[in-house]
């Protein structure tokens, strides 16, 4: 963690998913609105494989799924949905590559984390991952082999940057609390042990040398949980806050946890001025009694969640509005 600490975070970002199924135009777009702080386009409309779990499954070593109608399961050898998400993947990293030529800085690539990939992946009799602890535990060591590969990849590419691991977690609240459901519907999956929770979150952390953040824009987000796990960041949708967050959140940024907050819609509407984007974050600030100036160190601007359901007119807009909602919070920090 004091490593992470001192990592140089751009001041605003992205989530991770944009509309449309052009790599070169995401790629495009992000590197040109976020010139410190870019991200790996993920572009879900270009159907199966390209989606969040189809995506980080074709990440997996020697295991390998296919899509069903219920979803993705895990299956035996590779077919046309593991390569062809293998393929996507590829294609967005010859428009980043592209795209960030020389470039030194930050650089941002999300995965599903172990728990919400064990959540929404099934096994071979239909049930989740999640309902099997030894399925769990061979979906997180070849989930941690295929990030260790990836980042690899990406290092290769762009060898100036900096690279910052994002691991969506929006399942975790659910997992935690045992409200997954199971294939049948009728009844939910047992609640996971936290220090399992923790521990299999640490490993999957570990594979990186550099900050991962932790993004969930559900309800709930356990702060402190992830802390203990080794996030250097949490990623999270600012709307969803409650005053019992507070401590939580309190102890995160004393302990050097740099916040993502997503306070730009990600869905179409009506965005107010840059710094009413960034009202609710400087009452937050106030409320715990933190120093105005701490603001610009330990917070970065996102959207709420994803693009994928935004116009790709709407989704340039709210990126663009996150780095000014970005700079008006470091301009104005009272």
């Amino acid at each position: 963690m004091s490593e992470n600490s001192q990592f140089r975070f751009g001041a605003a970002t992205g989530v991770g998913s944009m509309p449309g199924g052009d790599a070169r135009e995401a790629a495009k777009t992000v590197t040109g609105t976020f010139e410190d702080f870019p991200f790996l386009p993920e572009l879900p409309a270009r159907g199966p494989g390209a989606d969040m779990i189809g995506r980080t499954a074709g990440l997996l070593v020697e295991l390998y799924a296919r899509v069903e109608p219920s979803g993705w399961r895990l299956g035996d050898r590779p077919g046309r949905d593991t390569k062809r998400a293998r393929s996507w993947l590829g294609e967005d990293l010859d428009a980043l590559e592209e795209f960030t030529q020389e470039y030194e800085g930050p650089l941002k690539v999300q995965a599903v984390g172990p728990w919400t990939l064990a959540a929404n992946l099934e096994l071979r009799n239909g049930e989740a991952v999640l309902s099997d602890p030894g399925a769990c535990r061979d979906l997180a060591a070849s989930l941690a082999e295929g990030l260790r590969l990836h980042l690899d990849e990406v290092r290769r590419r762009i060898p100036g940057a900096r690279l910052v691991l994002q691991l969506d977690e929006p399942s975790l609240t659910a997992v935690l609390r045992g409200q997954v459901k199971s294939a049948s519907g009728y009844r939910t999956h047992r609640a996971v042990d936290r220090q399992i929770v923790e521990a299999t979150l640490r490993d999957a952390m570990g594979v990186h040398d550099g900050p991962v953040v932790v993004h969930s824009c559900a309800p709930d987000v356990p702060f402190a949980l992830l802390r203990r796990a080794g996030a250097a960041a949490v990623s999270f949708d600012f709307s969803l806050l409650t005053e019992r967050d507070d401590d939580a959140i309190g102890e995160a940024v004393e302990a050097g946890t740099r916040l993502f907050t997503g306070v730009v819609p990600g869905t179409e509407g009506p965005l107010s001025d840059p710094a009413g984007s960034v009202m609710g974050v400087r009452t937050l600030w106030r409320r715990l009694g933190l120093s105005p100036g701490l603001l610009a160190e330990a917070v970065t601007v996102t959207p709420a969640c994803g693009l994928a359901g935004a116009s790709p007119g709407y989704a340039r807009t709210a990126l663009a509005h996150c780095v000014r909602a970005a700079r008006s919070l470091a301009d104005n920090p009272e």
